[in-house]
């Protein structure tokens, strides 16, 4: 009865908690652990067996913020990231049998500012051009010894052999550090034939973390992936508070971004149609609760943050041109779940939102979503954390779940379909007290990727699941998080 009591005590302590501030970008923790732990230099990775759900990284230490593309000239071709907590560099992962194995490979980084600097990558997002050429976008951390973080730009890296190789990448965009942060980009590309603009590659992100007025939301384009050009999507002169920005594009070359306006508490959305040059007026997709982040009982150290997923379908269904966007939100019950609405006049207007994810009856809170739009069936589809199988009712522990729907999100596939074969608990080991086998700064991070493509789709997240299995490879003899991905058959859900 204790154990119950305390639990339902700190569950509704964490509900309506904020543990980050806009002037913490979500890299912040990353930050924290490399100033505080140092770097690991010991970690290594290798290749995974097929599996129902397959460890992608096969690391010691722990991943967080996972991210997936598919080739669309050859869909058995993957390619993923994942954030390093306790290494400097990205984590690229690569796989050309469909998502069954997988290999990986560091991403590169600039020097280091200064004699005692050091640098770190964080946030991990990676397109497909309708060549092959592959992009993964990042941002770069400056901090030096005892004088805190120095400064930050943007990294775009390009492979032409699937993620196996990044032999360069382009860096962009720095700011000192001490009022803009550059925070959360995500990249994507043209890859629609009759586009004017075929294969440009655009990145989207905030610069305004460190509370700035001028940040804003920034959009960088570029036709050779290397040279990229700067410009402003939000209100140039509002204030500027933004996070979690997504580029995508419509059938006819269309760049679209959304983010989270949390100063006006809304979900945002700009347009362009000269491939980035200009934007149109500021509009909103919804309003919403959570401003800007939540202290869920699953991800009560980090939080788990509101930002949109969106996407525009690009296929021969009858609803080609269909633009969809899914957010995180409060419900009336005290809980989260996942939101999805959708335009059909390029934006303009939106549909009032509905969730993407079906009615259980006790508290359940969902968070950490990833929309993905099939271009070939036009299917829309949703993975995120769920935490309906907490026996406990605490909501702790975590799966991930698939969501589908086959009518242009005017329905979703009932019931949701399990992806991770075994649960995890990111806040404790099954008692009260913390497990020293999970990285609680960073838990799931702040986001989980999914990738659609012919009617199957990818899911890929980290969990914990081998907190209590040490690995004597290990310096820290723990795995702490994994990368992990499933491989779901749109079309053919089961239980």
């Amino acid at each position: 009865m204790i154990k119950s009591l305390t639990l339902m005590c700190l569950s509704a302590t964490f509900l309506f908690a904020q543990t980050n501030t806009s002037d913490k970008p979500t890299w912040w923790t990353k930050y924290q652990a490399l100033l505080h732990g140092g770097v690991d230099k010991n970690a290594s990775a290798g290749t995974s067996p097929t599996a129902a759900n397959v460890d992608v990284s096969n690391e010691c230490g722990p991943q967080s913020e996972t991210y997936i593309t598919v080739n669309p000239s050859d869909p058995a071709s993957l390619a993923a990231g994942s954030n390093e907590i306790f290494r400097l560099p990205m984590r690229g992962y690569f796989s050309s049998d469909g998502g069954g194995t997988w290999g990986g490979v560091d991403l590169p980084l600039p020097p280091a500012i200064g004699a005692n600097g050091t640098r770190f990558g964080s946030d991990p997002s990676l397109a497909f051009d309708s060549r092959g050429n592959l992009y993964y976008s990042y941002i770069v951390v400056f901090f030096g010894s005892g004088n805190g973080v120095n400064g930050t730009e943007m990294a775009v890296a390009k492979s032409v052999d699937g993620g196996r190789t990044y032999p360069s990448a382009a860096f962009f965009s720095f700011e000192g550090g001490g009022n803009h942060f550059n925070d959360k980009p995500m990249i994507t590309t043209d890859t629609n034939p009759a586009s004017p603009f075929h294969d440009r590659v655009y990145v989207a992100w905030d610069a305004a973390s460190g509370g700035s007025t001028g940040g804003g939301v920034r959009v960088a384009s570029s036709a050779d992936g290397v040279n990229f050009a700067v410009t402003r999507a939000d209100d140039p002169s509002g204030p500027g508070r933004a996070i979690g920005a997504v580029p995508f594009v419509g059938p006819g070359g269309e760049l679209y971004v959304a983010w989270n306006d949390y100063r006006a508490n809304t979900i945002a959305f700009n347009r362009s149609f000269d491939g980035g040059v200009t934007w149109d007026r500021q509009r909103v997709v919804a309003a919403k609760r959570i401003p800007f982040d939540i202290a869920l009982p699953a991800e009560s150290f980090r939080g788990a943050l509101v930002y949109p997923s969106c996407a525009a379908d690009t296929s021969s269904a009858p609803q080609r041109g269909r633009l969809y966007c899914s957010w995180m939100d409060l419900t009336a019950g005290g809980t989260t779940d996942i939101l999805v609405s959708y335009s059909d006049d390029q934006g303009l207007s939106w549909s009032a939102p509905l969730p993407a994810t079906d009615h259980i009856f006790s508290p359940v809170d969902r968070f950490n979503h990833w929309l993905s739009a099939d271009p070939v069936t036009g299917d829309v589809n949703v993975s995120f954390y769920d935490t309906r199988n907490d026996p406990t009712g605490s909501r702790y522990m975590t799966d991930i779940y698939f969501s589908q729907s086959t009518d242009g999100a005017m329905s979703w596939s009932l019931p949701n379909t399990r992806v991770s074969g075994v649960s995890s608990n990111e806040h404790d080991c099954g008692g009260i007290f913390p497990c020293a086998g999970i990285d609680y700064g960073n838990q799931q991070g702040d986001y989980a990727g999914l990738v659609s493509y012919g009617g199957v789709s990818h899911p890929i997240w980290t969990d914990s699941r081998f907190q209590l299995n040490p690995s004597s490879s290990c310096r820290t003899n723990l795995a702490m998080e994994e990368v992990f991905t499933a491989t779901v058959g749109n079309r053919k859900l089961g239980k």
